[in-house]
């Protein structure tokens, strides 16, 4: 039974069976079973099709609204019971973190708590935070604006700097406060709500969007703008100190953020490796 709830509430998430069937890891077949299963066990129609999406009756919705709470707990138990007891913890990560100066910093908290396993999960920040909310995820390490989740413990863990990387890397004689166009991350970014004014305030406009800070980055050394990204973005791309400009100073950087559900941060085990990458986080 609890597979198929889930099952429901994947659907309702996704929208499609073939997105259900993609993030449940089961075939489309097996999505379709399991939700005419419920709809036999409740005696009530629990979907409709429109096309290839798929919408949720009254019934369906209501249905997902009072399990999603408990599914959630389930999960939880089970992290908590298994995943702890082995002194594992089950990462979500935002995918720039993860790509670039992350993986040092993981490496050497587990040197500093012998016995540690890290399962990690690339994602960009809303993922990471709706897969802790569910369950699925122990612990994220993600950026935006930090009072933004009052159901999760959130903690700031970094100002990572942004910095300007010039169209085709070619000497930009910009002033700080000059008006200037730039490519950087979309609205639905994690980051953007916390880049967005202080970017307004030093009269830097967004011209194009895009899902990726490596993106962003990659078209600027490409020459098709100038590109607003995290400074360790740029590192990773071999772009080197001299040829960008710092904005961290001007207010322009975005908040690193270790965030759990407030149950999860109450662990020994996740307390400890809080406090190594608090640690470790202000040198990487």
């Amino acid at each position: 039974m609890i597979e198929n709830l889930e099952t429901l509430v994947a659907l309702y998430k996704e929208g499609t069976m073939m997105e259900a069937s993609t993030a449940l890891k089961i075939s489309q077949s097996a999505v379709s079973k399991r939700i005419a299963n419920l709809e036999r066990y409740y005696d009530r129609k629990l979907i409709e099709r429109h096309g290839r999406r798929v919408v949720l009756t009254s019934h369906g919705t209501r249905l997902v609204e009072k399990v999603t709470p408990l599914l959630s707990e389930l999960r939880s138990v089970f992290l908590e019971d298994q995943a702890l007891r082995k002194g594992r913890i089950i990462m979500g990560v935002s995918e720039a973190i993860l790509a670039s100066w992350g993986p040092r910093l993981f490496s050497e908290a587990g040197d500093r708590l012998p016995g540690i396993e890290f399962e990690f999960h690339a994602q960009r920040s809303p993922v990471v935070l709706d897969r802790l909310r569910s369950g699925e995820y122990m612990v994220g390490i993600c950026t935006g604006t930090p009072d933004a989740d009052t159901d999760l413990v959130s903690e700031v863990i970094r100002e990572e700097p942004m910095v300007i990387v010039p169209s085709g890397l070619k000497p930009l004689d910009y002033t700080p406060g000059e008006s200037l166009n730039v490519i950087t991350i979309e609205s639905r970014s994690g980051a953007w709500a916390s880049i967005e004014e202080a970017m307004s305030e030093l009269n830097l406009q967004r011209s194009v969007s895009l899902e990726s800070f490596f993106s962003v980055a990659q078209m600027a050394i490409a020459g098709f703008g100038h590109g607003l990204i995290p400074a360790g973005v740029a590192r990773t791309l071999g772009v080197a100190g001299d040829d960008v400009i710092p904005v961290a100073k001007y207010g322009i950087t975005r908040p690193v953020r270790f965030v759990a559900r407030k149950s999860m941060f109450a662990q020994e085990l996740v307390r400890s490796f809080y406090q190594e990458v608090k640690t470790l986080a202000a040198d990487v």
